[in-house]
């Protein structure tokens, strides 16, 4: 057989184990693994150089359509290419900050307007849980291809905004899990509890506060806590599979473990940024690294790490949550949009603080890259070296260090918290099944070969 590509002499990361092979591509998916595998069309040597499964990123927010509102906040161009150049080769699409946020059928089917012959890497999209799309909206979503839904308990959406997101109150959160139970996918939960946070957010403004650590402090453990288990409780009456996102606390985290071991359906993530920034450093670094849940302290930091490596947290990701620079140029921290941009960075980033820093294997690295968010989303196609799946790679190079630069990012705003800082690791080529999409060389290519995936 004449295949379409053949990477050689690569550390290849296999469900098994990294071990230093061959695979060979024929139509967009992995056809062999091995040595003497044979000629190709195209062949790429992968000598030192680890080969991952592309990253699947479980929460990116994509601005497009902005509605007239968000139009320079992200779009699915820049947004997307930002992905290829960082490693991540499909992800996740949060059903907000868009205008219409997505929570039925007519704002799916604008979504996906919206995105044609615009995508770099392949999107699956979020359907939204709102309190106003209970008489239908669920329903439609599911026909209409989502891969999972999405919901609130924390204060989001602009109310000034016709088509924004709105939270959930406890009974649309209780009714919505109903009927996506009847759907067989996940709702994901931001969980936080609004009451509380957003009544010692207004004390502490009133009070003069104006710094990220007083922010922090508005915003403590517990109110993430309290909320992970209600959702939990409710998911325990309801049959619904959850999903508790981006969890900043490590008690957040048991919660979800020991829910687990009672047999509920639940699993959960944290981010990139809560891995590697601490309370201490906020203010020195600015509203750019503003987000919520906050960035916590470093014992914080200590016990998240320790359910990535050992197993608790199922997955990471970027929470890709992009702003016009105007938005976070505040003096006061209470002031600026809560959002960080990070899906660039990912990969590399995890890689040296993971893999490098810290010793985690390479095959729980690609667990919680790629493997770990697929399998939840059932992305059947998605996150493994696998034969039969699709061709999507990633090739690090290790040992690698670079500091980031604004003009190294493809997103539309060159902002991030990342700017500045020396990643120990570099991507140096990505693969979307089987055609490049990304190389240090060439840089991002011209034409946009991804897709939407409808389940």
């Amino acid at each position: 057989m004449l295949y379409d590509l053949l990477i050689k002499n690569g550390l290849v990361i296999l469900a098994t184990g990294e071990v230093t092979t061959d695979i060979a591509v024929k139509d967009g998916k992995i056809a062999a693994i091995g040595n003497n595998l044979g000629e190709a069309k195209e062949t790429l040597d992968a000598n030192g150089l680890i080969v991952s499964p592309g990253m699947v990123d479980a929460h990116v927010h994509i601005t497009d359509p902005g509605g007239g509102y968000r139009d320079l906040w992200e779009g699915y161009i820049t947004g997307t290419k930002a992905c290829a150049k960082g490693g991540v080769t499909s992800f996740m699409e949060m059903p907000l900050n868009q205008v219409p946020a997505t929570v039925d059928k007519e704002s799916l089917d604008i979504k996906y307007a919206a995105g044609e012959g615009k995508l770099y890497a392949d999107v699956a999209s979020f359907g939204g849980l709102v309190p106003f799309n209970l008489k239908g909206g669920i329903e439609e979503l599911a026909e209409g291809g989502v891969a999972a839904y999405k919901c609130f308990m924390g204060t989001c959406g602009d109310r000034t905004i016709d088509g924004d997101f709105m939270n959930v109150d406890d009974y649309a959160l209780y009714e919505g899990m109903k009927q996506i139970a009847k759907t067989g996918k996940v709702l994901a939960i931001h969980a936080e509890n609004p009451d509380i946070t957003d009544k010692l957010g207004e004390i502490a403004y009133q009070n003069g506060e104006t710094t990220l650590k007083a922010y922090v402090a508005t915003r403590p453990v517990f109110t993430e806590v309290e909320p992970i288990r209600r959702a939990i409780f409710l998911a325990k009456e309801t049959g619904c599979r959850i999903h508790i996102c981006h969890i900043a606390c490590a008690e957040g985290v048991a919660e979800v473990v020991k829910a687990q071991q009672e047999g509920i359906d639940v699993t959960c993530e944290t981010c990139t940024h809560y891995l590697y920034f601490v309370t201490d450093e906020l203010d020195k670094i600015g509203p750019v690294v503003k987000c919520s849940p906050p960035i916590r302290d470093q014992k914080e930091q200590d016990g998240l790490w320790e359910y990535v490596i050992n197993g608790g947290l199922d997955f990471v990701t970027s929470d890709h949550s992009p702003c016009t620079p105007d938005l976070k140029d505040k003096e006061n921290a209470f002031e600026a949009w809560g959002g960080i941009s990070g899906v660039q960075n990912n990969v590399d980033v995890l890689f040296d603080e993971g893999v490098q820093k810290r010793g985690m294997s390479l095959t729980r690295f690609a667990e919680i890259i790629a493997k770990s968010p697929a399998e939840r989303y059932d992305l059947n196609d998605k996150g493994e070296i696998t034969i039969g799946k699709d061709a999507d790679f990633v090739f690090i190079k290790p040992n690698a260090p670079y500091i980031l630069k604004a003009e190294d990012l493809e997103y539309k705003n060159k902002i991030s918290p990342y700017i500045g800082r020396e990643i120990g690791a570099q991507v140096v080529q990505t693969i979307l099944r089987g055609e490049t999409i990304y190389s240090q060389e060439t840089g991002v290519t011209e034409e946009a070969v991804g897709m939407f995936i409808k389940k």
